[in-house]
């Protein structure tokens, strides 16, 4: 074999490595992103099953509770601005999530001094399918803040990064909690 023959070998190699390497990246890729809205998606149909709820819980202990309408009007505001956040705009959701996580706490603490309420079937189912839909939307948001740290890392690392910086794909923001949903709860007896 001549020289010649073997250099263009060893070229057409190369060119079918880097071009399979460029599309295996490529798909991954595509993959990750694919992973990240679907994981946003499980996201929305948690928050959907919580404002759907929220409604009859209100009308539930406002029904006990009459003199509380502040209390009431925040929730239902917070729900509604909740609802109404843009599919997809992650930082707006989470601010208007963690406001109504706000809202529903003063809700059960109104709920709190009605021991008439407390014992309601209807109130404590109302309660139960919320308290499990709030422990769906911790998984599903850890679940989302995994999924977009495995995808941000991908784009981030080289080589991979220059086929990122080429095909414009961009880094996804994290469901980030508020401050107030951070700070440790003080106990005090």
């Amino acid at each position: 074999m001549s020289l010649g023959l073997i250099i263009g070998l060893v070229v057409v190699a190369l060119v079918v490595v880097v071009g399979l390497w460029f599309v295996m990246t490529y798909n991954s890729f595509v993959r990750m992103r694919n992973r990240v809205a679907n994981s946003w998606a499980q996201i929305e149909v948690q928050l959907k099953r919580r404002w759907d709820l929220i409604p009859n819980l209100v009308e539930t202990v406002k029904g006990y509770a009459k003199h509380e309408a502040g209390t009431f009007e925040a929730v239902v505001a917070a729900r509604n601005a909740a609802a109404t956040v843009g599919s997809g705009d992650v930082a707006a959701t989470a601010q208007a999530e963690n406001a109504l996580s706000g809202a529903l706490r003063q809700l059960f603490a109104v709920a709190e001094a009605y021991p008439d309420l407390k014992a309601n079937q209807n109130y404590l189912q109302l309660q139960g399918e919320l308290t499990e839909t709030e422990n769906k939307i911790s998984f599903t948001r850890q679940f989302y803040n995994d999924t977009v740290m495995t995808y941000n890392i991908a784009l981030q690392v080289f080589p991979a990064m220059l086929i990122a910086g080429m095909l414009n794909f961009k880094p996804e923001k994290q469901f980030e909690a508020e401050e107030a949903e951070r700070a440790v709860p003080k106990v005090s007896f």
